[in-house]
């Protein structure tokens, strides 16, 4: 019996939630019986709906499936953003997204997946080359980061450490999302 697609990008979300380490598209293909183009295609869509699903080097995982998480509002100059980042990854976090509250066009995300001393080089060398800026450049340095880390002790300890370094100013248990201002009903 073949699956509808709906059908399918359920099963691979199942497959992917039992999982303990990342599971290849090849694999995938051939546990649904589906040509691997098929399974990179449900990715794309399940990864509207699911930013907890990342893409690595040897497949695909649902990192909140063993990860906890928690959003930090901080506030800090560009001139820190390695330090604030170093901080998080050092201790065992995973940067996840930076977002920002604007008060015209809403909550502005932008993915990071940061988890490693060269993400960060690397994200530093992209944001560097002067084709693009922080994206809490547009909210007077306030943004907010989802970080995953493997138990909510790692996620104190970093809380402990953004505020001692005084980028910190509140947090939060899960990502806020607000609306942008709507011109036609003023």
């Amino acid at each position: 019996m073949r699956l509808s697609g709906e059908e399918r990008r359920n099963n691979i979300l199942e497959i992917l939630a039992a999982a303990s380490e990342p599971i290849s598209g090849s694999k995938l293909s051939k546990e649904l019986g589906v040509s691997r183009q098929v399974i990179v295609t449900d990715i794309a869509l399940i990864k509207a709906t699911h930013p907890d699903l990342v893409s690595t080097n040897s497949g695909y995982i649902l990192m909140h499936a063993s990860n906890t998480r928690r959003v930090y509002k901080v506030r800090h100059s560009n001139k820190q953003i390695e330090d604030e980042l170093s901080t998080i990854v050092d201790l065992g976090g995973s940067v996840q997204n930076v977002y920002v509250e604007h008060k015209v066009y809403g909550t502005i995300t932008a993915p990071l997946q940061i988890s490693s001393k060269r993400d960060i080089q690397n994200y530093l060398r992209d944001m560097s080359s002067g084709v693009s800026s922080p994206l809490s450049s547009i909210t007077d340095g306030y943004h907010y980061h989802l970080i995953e880390a493997r138990s909510e002790a790692i996620l104190d300890e970093i809380e402990e450490a953004l505020r001692q370094k005084g980028y910190l100013i509140e947090t939060q248990k899960a990502p806020v999302i607000y609306e942008p201002k709507n011109y036609s009903t003023i």
